[in-house]
């Protein structure tokens, strides 16, 4: 699979890997086929985007573009950690999907909708996955969704 060119054609691009904003490694590797991806916020090549909560400051199509970014931001990461050669991707298993909004805002699962829809029309089958989506009553930075990813290695 060329992901670069895939996302072209979807009318995306791929952005840099952004570096840890705390504590830890954006990815390990486990068990040499188990990919994991540390939540990923909205912020692409390191612009800020999608600040506040959906139910709120937000709307449901700008919490869809939110996690869209994240998902974008995911895959860079998976680019990285496998030095741009995507034929070691055997599958997406899963994502976690974060949404900051306020008590009475139901619609998670549309939102992170915008991060599986794209990780479907990039990877076809290999796309498909499970997945939670849950509220949260804040987020890092202030960010409106923030996801991580599960990938398995061939």
């Amino acid at each position: 699979m060329n992901l670069q060119k895939k996302l072209q054609t979807l009318g995306y691009e791929l952005p840099q890997a952004a570096a840890p904003a705390a504590n830890y490694i954006p990815y390990v590797i486990a068990d040499e086929d188990m990919l994991y991806i540390a939540g990923q916020i909205p912020f692409l090549n390191g612009q800020q985007m999608h600040k506040g909560r959906l139910g709120e400051d937000l709307s449901v199509e700008q919490g869809v573009e939110a996690a869209r970014a994240c998902a974008l931001n995911i895959l860079a990461q998976a680019h990285a950690a496998v030095d741009g050669d995507w034929s070691k991707v055997k599958r997406l298993v899963k994502l976690g999907g974060f949404v900051n909004c306020t008590p009475e805002f139901y619609d998670h699962p549309k939102v992170i909708n915008g991060a599986s829809d794209l990780m479907v029309a990039v990877m076809g089958e290999a796309g498909k996955h499970a997945r939670f989506a849950v509220g949260a009553p804040s987020l890092p930075l202030g960010v409106a969704v923030e996801i991580d990813a599960i990938f398995e290695l061939d």
